[in-house]
């Protein structure tokens, strides 16, 4: 039997979860398979703003929108990486930026400069989200917590990405998938 894999799903953190990486947390899976799992977090700012991390990389943006957006922490696995989530239109045209992985019909996660460039220059993508940073998990450590009742999972919605607010994402999300409640969510699995 094939093991199902939850590449292109959002996971939302259960009530109950305390690791401070993923409490309230969402977190977009952009690649899970036999060797493990690979996601960005999108439920919390950093204290950076991208204007720090383009002029990081000696790039003038004089958009005051651009510079002043918020950086997320991406996740606690090398916190020094950066991680484009991005639509794949420039100016509501179809556009491509080198180093781009599809995650879904129009959400890519790019890694290469060429998109920090066009950002800089306010020729980038029509909706971004920049975080520093990853989740990962190992071969079968998702498995693992999903079985544990750790996560919950719901479709990945870019409207919920790119236009809520990073702080209200967890609740967004909950709703999603018919949670209205969280506090009446039950921690523990159920066995048959």
């Amino acid at each position: 039997m094939k093991p199902e894999y939850l590449e292109q799903r959002l996971l939302i953190a259960m009530p109950s979860m305390s690791d401070p990486n993923f409490r309230h947390g969402v977190t977009l899976l952009c690649q899970h398979n036999d060797e493990g799992a690979l996601g960005i977090n999108i439920h919390q700012s950093s204290s950076m703003r991208v204007g720090e991390v383009l002029a990081q990389l000696d790039l003038q943006c004089d958009d005051d929108i651009i510079v002043n957006m918020p950086v997320l922490t991406g996740g606690p696995v090398q916190p020094e990486r950066g991680f484009v989530l991005h639509n794949g239109r420039l100016q509501g045209q179809p556009h491509t930026w080198e180093s781009s992985l599809q995650l879904h019909a129009d959400l890519l996660l790019s890694t290469s400069r060429d998109i920090l460039v066009d950002i800089a220059h306010g020729r980038g993508p029509d909706q971004f989200l920049i975080a520093l940073g990853y989740s990962g998990w190992g071969a079968g450590q998702l498995e693992a917590e999903l079985l544990e009742n750790a996560w919950l999972n719901a479709q990945l919605d870019s409207e919920l990405i790119f236009n809520s607010p990073p702080g209200e994402r967890w609740r967004k999300a909950l709703d999603s998938i018919g949670v209205h409640h969280p506090d009446q969510i039950s921690w523990t699995a159920g066995h048959a």
